[in-house]
């Protein structure tokens, strides 16, 4: 008699924990991502800090120094392979990092009319 009602206590449990599961991965999969994977507009790393190009996945603290530093020495990227010339950035990097960076260059404002 215990053992049976043992099976049933235990089978219930597996059963309610299952649920449990099933609830919790459905709730997840109907919240919005994470910021780090969250669409966003595209990251112009010829502008950005290294705090914004932290916020790119796999992009650390030094490896965002890295990109900046190389920035500053060689002007601004021309374009976003340019990005795999820096220490850290390799092609597996690039690629994750493709559709959200960008190297728009910011558009300088028309003077006045002088009169």
């Amino acid at each position: 008699m215990f053992r049976v009602f043992s099976t049933v206590v235990v089978a219930g449990l597996l059963a309610a924990g299952q649920a449990h599961a099933f609830d919790a991965a459905q709730q997840k999969a109907n919240q919005p991502a994470n910021s780090k994977s969250a669409v966003r507009a595209a990251v112009n790393i010829n502008a950005a800090s290294v705090s914004d190009l932290q916020a790119l996945p796999g992009i650390g603290a030094k490896t965002a120094a890295l990109i900046v530093e190389y920035r500053q020495k060689n002007g601004p990227f021309k374009k976003i392979e340019e990005l795999m010339n820096v220490r850290g950035v390799g092609e597996k990097s690039f690629l994750k990092l493709k559709g959200q960076i960008t190297v728009a260059t910011t558009k300088p404002e028309p003077a006045p009319p002088q009169q």
